[in-house]
């Protein structure tokens, strides 16, 4: 039998551009700057993934083939934003645009170990957000329809801050379930990784 852990999903939206509440844009001495992937690549993807959810329990995605990254990232609506500190990957945010009509969902955010409790996970979100809200535009070839609304979904077994963060910058719970999942073990940080102090 198959040990079960308890956990809490809530399910947070905006409905309006005017929702989001931005955080404090960083100084530019910060070195923290915000780029768009702009060609689809599953290698940098999976890193970025398996960086920032090695210690939140992030395992839907470790059994994906190349095939199906490839596959979901080139998909019209399907974009990667990134956070660079100095010009190091800091963390990162993935929308997806293309699943359900005038919807943009988060799919993925967060930071890499090292670069949290430093300011930049808000605005990211901030930015990543405001992203979200004008995704059509940047898909105009494809005929996108206008966002209508833009989601997210955190779970009680993400980091501790992520919930607070979503509501903080405008998004609102509409929905939470309860439930027990299969107490997988997350592949956990790399020796010697975690927060810089």
């Amino acid at each position: 039998m198959t040990n079960t852990v308890p956990v809490t999903t809530w399910y947070l939206e905006q409905t309006a551009p005017d929702d989001l509440t931005p955080a404090r844009i960083p100084d530019k001495t910060s070195g923290i700057r915000i780029m768009r992937v702009g060609t689809p690549s599953p290698e940098f993807n999976r890193f970025l993934y398996t960086s920032v959810g090695a210690d939140v329990t992030w395992t839907d995605r470790l059994p994906w083939t190349y095939a199906q990254w490839r596959e979901f990232l080139e998909r019209p609506g399907v974009e990667t934003w990134v956070a660079y500190a100095h010009g190091t990957p800091a963390g990162f945010i993935e929308l997806d645009g293309a699943t359900a009509e005038g919807t943009t969902e988060i799919t993925y955010f967060g930071l890499l170990p090292a670069f949290r409790g430093h300011g930049i996970g808000g605005h990211l979100l901030s930015y990543g957000t405001a992203r979200a809200w004008e995704l059509a535009g940047r898909w105009e070839e494809e005929k996108l329809p206008e966002v209508k609304r833009v989601w997210v979904h955190t779970l009680s077994k993400d980091g501790p801050y992520a919930r607070g963060n979503y509501e903080r910058r405008g998004f609102r719970v509409y929905r939470v379930d309860e439930d027990r999942e299969p107490d997988v073990t997350h592949p956990g940080l790399w020796p010697g990784a975690g927060p810089r102090h």
